[in-house]
Order: C-alpha cells, then sequence, then structure tokens
C-alpha cells in the first residue's frame, strides 16, 4: 500500500540509497537549496497525507453513500478493488511519466487529480459517476504511491532513511486521521456524507499548492531533471525465479486484507452494534498500529536475511483478528483491531523483502516491478468477492471466515520468499 529513471522501479530501492545518487542537483545558494529542501520535504510529507483518505473516508461512510446511491454491497466491494486495480495499471506507467515529465511535475499532477476526484464525487448522485471520480482521485493515489519515493531518492540521496520515515509515518497519520474523523466530521456538518466525504479535498488543495511551489521552484523539464543518468542493468528472466513468483504471492494476498479491512472494517464494527463514529476510530486504530511499526519493521527485518519469523507472527496475529471479529466483533473490538493492524504491517514487510531477494538496484527494480503489479493483479478480486459474500448472506462469517483463510498461503508463500536468497542465483547460469 522505485527509482528515478528506472521505469520498472518502485518504492523498495528507495528504503536505501544508492552510491550513484550522492550528488544533490546545486542550487544558487546554501540558503536557497535549505529553502528549496524544506519546502520539498513538506510536500512530500504533505502529499504522503492524502494517499489514503480517498479510501479510508469512504470506508467511514460506507453505509450512508450506499443507501443514498443505491450501491449494492457488490458494487461497494468493487470500490475496494479499485485502488489496487489504479496502482496495478498505473504503478507501471508512472516511471514513463515521469522520464518525460520529470517526478515532480507528475506529483503536482496527481495531487491535482485527487483534489479534483474527492471533490467532484461528493456532489454526484450517480453510482457510475462515483465510481469514474473515485477512480479519477486513486489514479492521482497510485502516481504519487510511486513517485514519492522517487523524489526522495533523487532529491534526499543522503537523508533516504529520514525521508522514507517521514513518508511512511505521514502516509499512515492521514490514513487513520481520515479514519477516525470522517463520520464526526460529518455529523458536525449537517450529517451529510457528501461534506464528510468532501473535507479532504482541503488537504489535497494544500498538497497541490505545495507541489505546485516545488515545481516552481525546481522548474522541472522531464528526464533532463535527472541528476544522475539512468543505471544500466541486465534484464533478469524473472519468470524463472521462484523467490519472485512467492513474492508476488505474498505480496497480493496482505493487499486482499489490507484493501479488504479498509473497505469493510467499518461496516463490520457497525453491524455489530458499534457505534458509526466508533467503528472509525476502530479502523484509525487498525492505521495507527502502523505508525510506529512501519518506521521500525524494516530496518529490524534487514538486519539477517531471513525473515520467515515476522512472515509467521504477522499471518498468526491476523488469523486471530479475523477470527474474532468473526466471532465477536462488539467483544473487546479494540483487540482485534489491534490484531488486525498488526497482520496489515505485512506491507512493509514486503517492500523490504524485495529490496533484499535481489543484489543489484537493477534486479531489485525488475523484482519489485513483477512483484508489485502480480501482487495488486492478485488482490483485485478479495474486496468484490468479499461484497457478493455479504451480500448474498447478510453476515459477515463467510468474509471474515475468507480473510482468515487466505492468511494460510500467505504465511506459505512468505516463509518461501523470506528464505535468505537472492533471485539472480535462480535465474542465472
Amino acid at each position: 500500500m522505485s527509482t528515478a529513471a528506472d521505469p520498472s522501479a518502485t518504492e523498495t530501492e528507495s528504503l536505501r540509497p544508492s552510491p550513484s545518487s550522492t550528488t544533490a542537483a546545486a542550487g544558487p545558494s546554501p540558503a536557497v537549496r535549505h529553502a528549496g529542501a524544506a519546502l520539498l520535504a513538506v510536500g512530500v510529507a504533505a502529499a504522503a497525507v492524502n494517499l489514503r483518505p480517498v479510501v479510508t473516508s469512504l470506508g467511514a461512510l460506507l453505509d450512508p453513500v450506499q443507501k443514498d446511491l443505491g450501491m449494492s454491497a457488490t458494487v461497494a466491494g468493487l470500490l475496494a478493488a479499485v485502488p489496487p486495480l489504479c496502482f496495478a495499471a498505473l504503478g507501471v506507467a508512472a516511471p514513463g511519466l515521469a522520464r518525460r515529465l520529470g517526478p515532480i511535475t507528475v506529483v503536482a499532477a496527481a495531487m491535482g487529480a485527487i483534489t479534483a476526484g474527492v471533490l467532484a464525487r461528493s456532489f454526484t448522485g450517480s453510482t457510475a459517476v462515483f465510481l469514474l471520480l473515485t477512480a479519477l482521485a486513486l489514479a492521482g493515489v497510485a502516481l504519487a504511491n510511486v513517485l514519492l519515493p522517487v523524489v526522495i531518492k533523487r532529491y534526499f540521496p543522503d537523508r533516504v532513511g529520514p525521508m522514507i520515515g517521514l513518508y511512511s509515518m505521514a502516509l499512515s497519520v492521514g490514513t487513520s486521521l481520515a479514519a477516525a474523523t470522517t463520520v464526526p466530521l460529518a455529523d458536525a456538518l449537517g450529517g451529510s456524507w457528501r461534506l464528510g466525504l468532501g473535507v479532504w479535498a482541503l488537504p489535497a488543495v494544500l498538497a497541490l499548492v505545495l507541489w505546485l511551489a516545488v515545481l516552481f521552484v525546481r522548474r522541472e523539464k522531464g528526464g533532463s531533471a535527472s541528476a544522475e543518468p539512468a543505471p544500466a542493468h541486465v534484464r533478469l528472466p524473472i519468470l524463472r525465479s521462484r523467490t519472485a513468483w512467492a513474492l508476488g504471492a505474498f505480496f497480493g494476498l496482505q493487499s486482499t486484507s489490507a484493501y479488504s479491512a479498509m473497505g469493510f472494517l467499518p461496516k463490520i464494527y457497525h453491524d455489530a452494534g458499534v457505534s458509526e463514529s466508533a467503528s472509525g476510530v476502530l479502523l484509525a486504530l487498525v492505521m495507527a498500529i502502523s505508525v510506529p511499526i512501519s518506521f521500525a519493521l524494516p530496518n529490524l527485518a534487514a538486519r539477517g536475511g531471513d525473515q520467515r519469523l515476522y512472515v509467521v507472527v504477522l499471518g498468526l496475529c491476523g488469523i486471530a483478528g479475523y477470527l474474532g471479529l468473526m466471532l465477536a466483533a462488539g467483544t473487546v473490538p479494540w483487540l482485534w483491531a489491534i490484531l488486525v493492524g498488526l497482520s496489515m504491517c505485512a506491507f512493509p514487510l514486503a517492500l523490504t523483502m524485495l529490496g533484499l531477494r535481489a543484489r543489484t538496484p537493477g534486479g531489485v527494480a525488475q523484482l519489485s516491478a513483477f512483484a508489485q503489479s502480480l501482487g495488486y493483479l492478485i488482490c483485485i478480486p478479495g474486496p468484490i468477492v468479499m461484497g457478493a459474500l455479504y451480500e448474498n448472506t447478510g453476515e459477515w462469517y463467510l468474509p471474515l471466515g475468507l480473510l482468515a483463510l487466505l492468511l494460510v498461503p500467505q504465511i506459505l508463500v512468505g516463509v518461501r520468499a523470506a528464505r535468505a536468497r537472492h533471485i539472480e542465483d535462480e535465474v542465472v547460469g
């Protein structure tokens, strides 16, 4: 939930700086450079805050949106599946756009798409138009999701770790904030779900203004804005790597769990007798768990060559959490939220493993592109199936049981992917 010039790169490579990116673009003076860097850092945080409220604010108000628009549970499941579909499709296009226009230009455009989509969807009375506008906002999310780490690696080559930490925490803060405050905001604004969703265009506008300012300061012009040339690397026959396939499956299964939870968890709690406001807070708790862990887990997991213990522990947390929701969602609901939140920390673990399973930056780029694209495609049916099961049974037993069951193969493929080996050793020779 990429490199600056490589079309197949993704977020993982930015977790560790490369020797070739140690020179920042020179500015007119140290004071101007520092001011520009500070502006860009604030822009990164502001953009990251806007990468999840498109989804989590809708999850908090899904009931009134469904009723007002006449939306079936199956279509609601489609809404939960749109994010990974956009990420799979546009994640491939983002590096090419960045080469032609420059990453800062594309991120600024992405903030514009988020602003327009979030604001406009709150005025429509059509389910189809609502879906299209949500897809527009998510297209912006997908582009920024891929390119923000590119910006970090290119313009903060000596501070990649702290900036990735800032990016991860801001993303988690935005997720939690939207989940916890959307319902109270809607209530305070007259009980309108339209205002409750539309208000999230405001932080997007702020991020857009910041990125337009960054764009003006940097005066970026397509690929020429790169501080270093595109790295050359050998194309690997990655389809022959069992580790690559295992990583793709692990990424897809953990994404299935994450997007299903973000889309349906407030409704699951509400159907169990928890108030709408408290349900949003519980979703916020799920997301808040990842704030400190997303920062610490990659460093811990990278210290050893093997990450199997983390895979198993996080998977077991998820099984316990979903079974608890299935059997007693209204009893100690905070405990199930914590367990589900811990299981969703498989996302930063997956990104970490993507960076460790190849020997070279070029290998990491190819592995990341393959595993994340495959993973997002795998997770698309999950939320749709959950919505269909709920619509046909009127209960959450089968959907939650399915999520708990899917964690078993997630653990199995994750254990395979977490072994200390490199894909080059599997495909070369």
